[in-house]
Order: structure tokens, then C-alpha cells, then sequence
């Protein structure tokens, strides 16, 4: 027998999720793809997405793997070309590629063919990461346009504080005041500027969290969005004891008992995804109750409070996250974001669709 841990990967709730974004803007939507569909398993979630008008990712062996499996919606590599030798892949299969620097515009002047590429052109607007500042766009989109080998041109930009507080408002002024000088269509929104922000809808949206069902939110919840998890976590419990008052649990005794108590220990731990620095008192589900974890996650274990779950016994179910258990939850108590969860799940996790 395997060991009892799987991810459970929820179609129908991705398509629900897709619908939530289809109702909040008219613009296109580009679902991204990338790290492994956000640790879903990429061909069956592209293909779960083939309503979106376009996927975005990063490598350009998954595009190839994706259009060689038949996708024909627009496929966006987000981080551009690598190398020049890709710009001849990249027209064979008819991909939209990011440019973001200096180096792929020089390489591109390299390149021969006609009327080939079409072009995402990253700009700037505050995040300080990839992209054009302000003042090289007017030499770059002149370049752009008079290149032999562009066939057509989008302008984006990404937010850094869609999900904050701070907003949008100084990055969306100075986006909006460099692209009304072109007739060019244009990409902003992540999913939190989709979820708030209707004015950078633009003409493509970029959703990404929000298709898995997690809130980018700390104030709002997936649930009060209408997002259903996608992936669900869960195993067993593999041990059940008693320990005195004062007994200790785990690596270096970092949880000591302060009364007698009933534990469990869950077959799950950092090689398979879930974060060691979770401390104590991490929520999660034994028995579809929720519970605490204790002590240091190990490699392959978890040490969970079982002093007040009746019935539980080896052999229960425990959910580390999902279905009744918020993935943001968790990452919260960890210390981390759900993002950082859901792509580090590992490969010998089972993954059931």
C-alpha cells in the first residue's frame, strides 16, 4: 500500500473559478499557467481551461508540449525568450512572447523571418522588476513597429500592490499616460486588479490565485469571492497516543505537554510540500474538526492535537488544506502566502484528478 497522502484536484471548481473572472470583466482572458499551473499538474489544467482565450507560463517546452496536444488558444510566454535560438520555435507554433529587455529587442534585430512574432511589451510602472521604464518606450515602440519581424504589439505591466492596501492608482496613472500615445491593446490586471480594480481591465485580464480557488486578499476570503478550492491535501493519521503533563513532541521538544493529552501524527511533512516552519497551533482537519498541529514538521510527519477529536483514530482522515480548510488559512499561520503552498507541493505526492 502507498503511503496515504494525495492531492485531490477539483476540475469543476477551476471551471467555477474561470466563470467568477468570465463575470467580472468583458475583457479577454489570459489564465496563467506557470510553475506547474500553481503545483496543479499543467496539461490537465490547461486543458480544464480551454474556455480562457489564452494561457501563460514560462518555458517554452510546456507551450510546445500544450500546442502539440492541441491547444489553440493564444499561448503566452511571460518571461520572453531566453535565448535567440527560441524565436524560431516560438513563430513555428504561432506563441506571443513577453519583451522586457534590451537584449531580446537586439536579439530580435537578428532575426529574419517577417511579420512572425507577436509581442507583449513589458513596461515598468513601478514594480521595478522586468520591463521598460517610462522614458525607453517611445524608442522602443518605434522600434518595434518598424521591425520586420513584428507582427503585432500588446502593452502590459504588472501590479505590485493590487492586493494592498496602496492599490493601484500611481502604477495604473502612469501606465494608462504612456500607453494613450499608441493604438495598442493592452494587459494589466493580476487576479486582485481583476477582483477590484475594473479599470485596468484592459483588454486581456491575468488571473492566476484566483483560478485555484485562494483569495490574493488578507481581508477577504475565497469564499466571499464565490472561489472553491481546487487542490485538496489531505492523508491519515498513522499514529494515535497518550502523553503525561510535561512529556515532549517532536524534533528539538519545541511543543511540551502542560496537562495529559490525546496525539495523532499525520503521514505529511516537508518532503511532500508542506512548510517546516509551520509552527504549532496550525489549523487542520482531522475527522472534518478542526485541530491544531504540534511541534516541529518533519520530513515525512506531523504532529496533531487529538485531545478533543472524538472518534479519531489511525486511519482518520486529516486535511491539510483545501475543502474546509483554507489554504490562505495555513499559509497565514506559517508565516507564508498560499502561492508558496500550492507550487511546492512535491512530486511524490499522488495527484488525483
Amino acid at each position: 500500500m502507498p503511503r496515504p497522502i494525495q492531492a485531490h484536484i477539483d476540475l469543476s471548481a477551476l471551471k467555477n473559478n474561470l466563470r467568477v473572472a468570465r463575470r467580472l470583466t468583458s475583457s479577454r482572458i489570459m489564465a496563467v499557467i506557470k510553475a506547474n499551473a500553481y503545483g496543479h499538474g499543467l496539461p490537465r489544467i490547461a486543458k480544464a481551461l480551454e474556455d480562457a482565450e489564452g494561457i501563460a507560463l514560462l518555458d517554452i517546452q510546456d507551450a510546445i508540449q500544450l500546442r502539440d496536444a492541441g491547444s489553440r488558444q493564444t499561448i503566452l510566454l511571460l518571461e520572453g525568450f531566453f535565448v535567440p535560438e527560441d524565436m524560431p520555435l516560438i513563430a513555428e507554433y504561432d506563441f506571443a512572447t513577453v519583451i522586457h529587455s534590451t537584449q531580446q529587442l537586439d536579439w530580435l534585430d537578428a532575426y529574419p523571418r517577417r511579420n512572425a512574432l507577436h509581442v507583449w511589451l513589458k513596461i515598468n510602472s513601478g514594480m521595478n522588476r522586468l520591463g521598460f521604464v517610462p522614458q525607453e518606450i517611445p524608442a522602443v515602440m518605434e522600434r518595434l513597429k518598424s521591425h520586420r519581424a513584428v507582427r503585432d504589439v500588446i502593452l502590459m505591466t504588472h501590479f505590485s500592490h493590487a492586493d494592498e492596501a496602496e492599490g493601484v492608482a500611481a502604477q495604473l496613472e502612469r501606465f494608462n499616460g504612456l500607453a494613450a500615445a499608441y493604438r495598442a491593446p493592452r494587459s494589466l490586471a493580476n487576479s486582485a486588479a481583476l477582483l477590484r480594480y475594473p479599470a485596468t481591465h484592459g483588454d486581456w485580464v491575468r488571473p492566476g490565485i484566483m483560478l485555484y480557488g485562494a483569495s490574493p486578499f488578507a481581508d477577504v476570503s475565497a469564499q466571499q469571492l464565490g472561489l472553491q478550492p481546487v487542490m485538496t491535501l489531505t492523508s491519515e493519521i498513522i499514529s494515535v497516543r497518550e502523553i503525561r503533563s510535561g512529556e515532549y513532541i517532536g524534533y528539538a521538544g519545541l511543543f511540551r505537554a502542560d496537562c495529559g493529552m490525546r496525539i495523532g501524527t499525520v503521514a505529511c511533512g516537508y518532503a511532500d510540500g508542506y512548510p517546516r516552519h509551520a509552527p504549532t497551533g496550525t489549523p487542520i482537519l482531522v475527522n472534518g474538526q478542526r485541530t491544531r498541529t504540534l511541534g516541529r514538521v518533519s520530513m515525512d510527519m506531523i504532529g496533531v492535537d487529538l485531545s478533543d477529536i472524538a472518534g479519531a483514530r489511525v486511519g482518520s482522515r486529516a486535511t491539510l488544506w483545501g475543502d474546509g480548510m483554507p489554504v490562505e488559512e495555513v499559509a497565514h499561520a506559517a508565516g507564508t502566502i498560499s502561492y508558496e503552498l500550492l507550487c511546492a507541493l512535491t512530486a511524490r505526492v499522488p495527484v488525483r484528478y
